[in-house]
């Protein structure tokens, strides 16, 4: 197996430079030493541990030393190690990153004006601005497109715009300073972003309580009555639902990554345990019915990340494809529920309690499945874009 992850089977981090992955590899030393000996005890409570937030700020890993130090572009396939690499340790922690690194980031950047980027990506590269995406809605997930009934109505003798809905499923919105509001603008229909402080006035944020899945991640409801903002709030580029779709057709690329690294931390999760565990006065790992489920779940990881790592070098030679990223958002995210499901029956009943590693993937698969477009969803966008038909309705 790749020296680097027992998971690479066919070494694909070796297309990462040396200064890549030593950043890497302090980010591993964080995740191990912090994160870690953690998640299990505070995914049972239902709670973040805001203890490992400073330590994974401190890193700067949108900015990684070693990189810039080397004269090197932080490339988008570093970005999808990086996933990669949190993911293997906990979904939810790679999720609450990627919210930032991620969704807030590729709104801002995508959506803002080259002075609204110039002045905000700095600060949410070193998250003295922090941020999270905001679009789901209570009663429209999938049919957001369509569907989405938060409004915005400007003010001009006050200029300021004034936004009411709610929002559903924002996950880190309790950490944020601002929350990216789309909403539908009343003179026109078309969608827009804002960037709402969570302090504003008629802002209220509920936690969503009794989830199976992503646990440690705290998501809200989010009510939205009369909040004003200025006009500088809007984001300048994002002026249609098709503007969101280009911020989408990133963030599925972001999640794909966080797939896979999720696979491949229930695959680890299991080979231990089949290497430490003894039935029948042998290592569960030298049964053949064993070996065969540890083979499947290691083609499985393997292809996620044959697919993420060449969508990644098409998206950093510039190529983007709404149909590519949908169809690796789709693919990883299958294969991570079969691969936390196989990993889950070769622990027998061990693998639905938390203290061998692999019960957390196996709850946690079910909401990557469904977040940043459901596999219907993204079925649907691979569909349109072999036959030309959109079958959406």
């Amino acid at each position: 197996m790749n020296a680097f992850y027992p998971s690479d089977q066919y070494g694909f981090a070796e297309l990462l430079s040396d200064a890549e992955r030593a950043a890497l590899l302090r980010l591993r030393a964080v995740l191990d030493g912090h994160v870690r000996p953690v998640v299990d005890e505070y995914w049972e409570k239902g709670e973040f541990p805001t203890q490992v937030i400073a330590p994974l700020i401190e890193l700067d890993m949108m900015r990684p030393a070693e990189v810039i130090a080397a004269g090197e572009e932080v490339r988008g396939l570093f970005a999808g190690f990086r996933n990669f690499e949190i993911g293997r340790v906990d979904a939810s922690v790679v999720t609450f990153y990627n919210a930032q690194s991620g969704l807030f980031r590729t709104t801002v950047n995508l959506g803002g004006s080259a002075e609204q980027v110039a002045e905000l990506d700095p600060l949410i590269a070193d998250y003295s601005y922090k941020g999270v995406f905001a679009l789901t809605e209570p009663d429209h997930g999938s049919d957001i497109a369509g569907g989405l009934s938060t409004s915005a109505r400007f003010d001009a003798g006050a200029g300021e715009w004034v936004i009411n809905g709610t929002k559903r499923w924002i996950g880190g919105a309790a950490q944020s300073d601002v929350l990216a509001v789309f909403a539908r603008d009343e003179a026109d229909a078309k969608v827009k972003c804002f960037l709402v402080p969570t302090a504003s006035a008629g802002v209220t944020l509920r936690k969503i309580e009794r989830k199976a899945s992503l646990r440690i991640m705290q998501n809200a409801d989010i009510d939205l009555s009369d909040v004003r903002v200025p006009a500088s709030a809007r984001l300048a580029n994002i002026n249609s639902f098709a503007d969101v779709a280009a911020c989408l057709r990133n963030m599925r690329s972001d999640v794909a990554w966080i797939a896979t690294g999720a696979a491949a931390g229930a695959y680890e999760a299991a080979l231990k345990y089949v290497l430490e565990r003894e039935q029948f006065g042998r290592p569960l790992a030298s049964f053949q019915l064993i070996q065969e489920k540890l083979a499947h779940m290691l083609s499985n990881v393997t292809a996620a990340l044959a697919m993420v790592v060449r969508l990644t070098q098409q998206q950093d030679g510039g190529v983007y494809k709404d149909e590519s990223s949908s169809m690796a958002k789709m693919f990883t995210a299958r294969m991570l529920r079969e691969t936390a499901a196989l990993a889950r029956e070769v622990c027998g009943g061990n693998g639905i309690v938390l203290d061998y590693g692999v019960a957390r993937f196996h709850a946690d698969a079910e909401a990557i499945y469904s977040y940043e477009g459901t596999h219907e969803i993204n079925s649907l966008i691979v569909g349109r874009a072999i036959t030309g038909i959109g079958a959406f309705r």
